[in-house]
Protein backbone atom coordinates (compact mmCIF):
# COMPACT_ATOMS: atom_id res chain seq x y z
CA UNK A 1 0.00 0.00 0.00
CA UNK A 2 1.34 3.40 -0.98
CA UNK A 3 1.35 6.30 1.48
CA UNK A 4 -0.06 9.49 -0.08
CA UNK A 5 2.39 12.33 0.17
CA UNK A 6 3.08 15.82 -1.00
CA UNK A 7 6.85 15.85 -0.51
CA UNK A 8 9.69 13.34 -0.41
CA UNK A 9 12.81 14.32 1.49
CA UNK A 10 16.36 12.94 1.51
CA UNK A 11 18.98 14.38 3.84
CA UNK A 12 22.56 13.63 4.89
CA UNK A 13 24.79 14.36 7.84
CA UNK A 14 28.10 12.97 9.07
CA UNK A 15 28.21 10.64 12.07
CA UNK A 16 31.18 11.10 14.38
CA UNK A 17 33.16 7.83 14.26
CA UNK A 18 33.23 7.44 18.03
CA UNK A 19 29.42 7.69 18.17
CA UNK A 20 28.53 4.86 15.78
CA UNK A 21 27.58 2.21 18.36
CA UNK A 22 25.69 4.64 20.61
CA UNK A 23 23.80 6.15 17.66
CA UNK A 24 22.67 2.73 16.46
CA UNK A 25 21.63 1.68 19.97
CA UNK A 26 19.69 4.89 20.48
CA UNK A 27 17.86 4.48 17.18
CA UNK A 28 16.97 0.87 17.93
CA UNK A 29 14.66 2.31 20.60
CA UNK A 30 13.58 5.79 19.49
CA UNK A 31 11.76 7.66 22.23
CA UNK A 32 7.98 7.25 21.83
CA UNK A 33 7.33 10.99 22.14
CA UNK A 34 9.69 11.70 19.26
CA UNK A 35 7.90 9.17 17.05
CA UNK A 36 4.54 10.62 18.08
CA UNK A 37 5.63 14.18 17.20
CA UNK A 38 6.79 13.06 13.77
CA UNK A 39 3.51 11.26 13.12
CA UNK A 40 1.39 14.19 14.32
CA UNK A 41 3.13 16.45 11.83
CA UNK A 42 2.91 14.41 8.65
CA UNK A 43 6.18 12.47 8.65
CA UNK A 44 5.80 8.92 7.31
CA UNK A 45 8.00 6.14 5.97
CA UNK A 46 11.06 7.58 7.77
CA UNK A 47 14.36 5.71 7.61
CA UNK A 48 18.00 6.47 8.28
CA UNK A 49 20.73 4.48 6.53
CA UNK A 50 24.42 4.46 7.45
CA UNK A 51 27.32 4.35 4.98
CA UNK A 52 30.41 3.52 7.09
CA UNK A 53 33.22 4.33 4.61
CA UNK A 54 32.22 8.02 4.57
CA UNK A 55 30.49 8.03 8.00
CA UNK A 56 27.29 9.22 6.27
CA UNK A 57 23.81 9.08 7.73
CA UNK A 58 21.23 9.22 4.93
CA UNK A 59 17.64 9.94 5.97
CA UNK A 60 14.56 9.62 3.79
CA UNK A 61 10.94 10.31 4.61
CA UNK A 62 7.61 11.27 3.11
CA UNK A 63 5.79 14.37 4.23
CA UNK A 64 2.01 13.90 4.05
CA UNK A 65 0.80 17.25 5.40
CA UNK A 66 -0.14 20.54 3.77
CA UNK A 67 2.35 23.03 5.27
CA UNK A 68 5.86 21.59 5.51
CA UNK A 69 7.47 24.65 7.11
CA UNK A 70 4.75 24.92 9.75
CA UNK A 71 4.95 21.22 10.60
CA UNK A 72 8.76 21.25 10.79
CA UNK A 73 8.53 24.23 13.15
CA UNK A 74 5.98 22.39 15.29
CA UNK A 75 8.25 19.35 15.53
CA UNK A 76 11.03 21.70 16.60
CA UNK A 77 8.84 23.04 19.41
CA UNK A 78 8.18 19.57 20.86
CA UNK A 79 10.11 19.28 24.15
CA UNK A 80 10.91 15.56 23.88
CA UNK A 81 12.13 16.03 20.32
CA UNK A 82 14.34 18.93 21.44
CA UNK A 83 15.82 16.70 24.17
CA UNK A 84 16.39 13.94 21.59
CA UNK A 85 18.19 16.40 19.31
CA UNK A 86 20.53 17.45 22.14
CA UNK A 87 21.65 13.84 22.38
CA UNK A 88 21.84 13.05 18.65
CA UNK A 89 23.29 16.39 17.50
CA UNK A 90 26.34 15.78 19.70
CA UNK A 91 27.00 12.63 17.63
CA UNK A 92 26.83 14.41 14.27
CA UNK A 93 28.69 16.92 12.12
CA UNK A 94 26.61 19.01 9.73
CA UNK A 95 27.56 19.65 6.10
CA UNK A 96 25.50 22.87 6.15
CA UNK A 97 27.66 25.97 6.52
CA UNK A 98 26.77 27.89 9.68
CA UNK A 99 24.54 25.15 11.12
CA UNK A 100 24.52 25.06 14.91
CA UNK A 101 22.11 22.21 15.63
CA UNK A 102 18.66 20.80 14.98
CA UNK A 103 15.73 23.17 15.28
CA UNK A 104 17.79 26.27 14.56
CA UNK A 105 17.32 28.75 11.69
CA UNK A 106 19.98 27.08 9.52
CA UNK A 107 19.13 23.40 8.86
CA UNK A 108 21.30 20.81 10.64
CA UNK A 109 20.77 18.01 8.09
CA UNK A 110 21.56 18.83 4.44
CA UNK A 111 18.67 18.33 2.00
CA UNK A 112 19.62 16.52 -1.19
CA UNK A 113 18.26 17.19 -4.65
CA UNK A 114 16.17 14.42 -6.14
CA UNK A 115 17.51 13.63 -9.61
CA UNK A 116 15.46 10.52 -10.39
CA UNK A 117 12.23 8.90 -9.24
CA UNK A 118 10.28 5.90 -10.45
CA UNK A 119 6.67 6.06 -9.28
CA UNK A 120 4.21 3.23 -9.41
CA UNK A 121 4.78 -0.45 -9.92
CA UNK A 122 7.36 -1.87 -12.27
CA UNK A 123 6.30 -4.53 -14.75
Amino acid sequence: MSIPHSKRVCQIIKLKPEAEAEYKTLHANVWPGVLAALGRHGIADYSIHYYPPLKLLIATFKYTGNDYAKDMDAIGQDEETRSWWKVTDAMQESFVEGAEGSGKEIPWWMDLEEVFRMDGQSA
